[in-house]
């Protein structure tokens, strides 16, 4: 079986949880009901990288998903070079391109593909206006999805601002993945390739 190492979850074994029961509901609408990879929150990138080099190394077949922190460009073949540039990871031996991927620019970029979701889920007070507005969503900044998704629900009248902790699993189990892969070549490319190995 396929392990899918992903950032995300913090160092909370109750947000490790949630991690992975959303990222399963996410991946079983995309698809991949009955085949599902083993799905491993490792909290911060860099141990996400740390179990999947381990995993790799040992023989395993894995799978890595992380944020990208920034743009990546055009070609969705450079995983393992935009990480050596950034992070000065170097691809694990036996590991290949099509394991390492990227939430361009990072996970809650995929959020602003179902604004409809956001919108339901705030409710009354939610303002989609102060989301980003360009429809390329992974040319925009991390820090300007985040100030967006707080500033639109500065004032929703049943939940408090958007706080990634509270918040970011709630809304990736319920955002729409073929909405989420038209206007993520990189969320794509993840599931082709996750398909051709679970």
């Amino acid at each position: 079986m396929v392990r899918l190492f992903v950032e995300g979850g913090g160092e909370s074994e109750f947000l490790h949880a949630q991690c992975r029961e959303a990222f399963s509901i996410f991946l079983k609408k995309a698809g991949f009901e009955g085949r599902m990879p083993r799905l491993v929150a490792c909290g911060d990138r860099g141990t996400a990288f740390d179990k999947f080099r381990t995993a790799v190394i040992s023989g395993e077949d894995a799978f890595l998903l992380v944020d990208s922190e920034a743009s990546v460009g055009a070609s969705v073949k450079k995983s393992w070079i935009h990480l050596k540039g950034r992070e000065n990871w170097s691809k694990p031996k036996g590991a290949t391109d099509d394991m390492c991927h990227l939430m361009v620019q990072c996970m809650e970029a995929w959020f602003l593909a179902d604004k409809q979701v956001l919108t339901n889920f705030f409710g009354q007070g939610f303002n989609p206006n102060a989301l980003p507005k360009n429809a390329d969503i992974e040319q925009i900044a991390k820090d300007d999805v985040y100030r967006g998704l707080e500033r639109a629900s500065a004032h929703c009248k049943t939940k408090a601002p958007y706080g990634k902790g509270e918040h970011s699993f709630k809304i990736l189990a319920k955002i729409d993945p073929t909405k989420v892969r038209t206007a993520s070549p990189w969320a794509d490319r993840f599931l082709v390739e996750l398909g051709k190995v679970v």
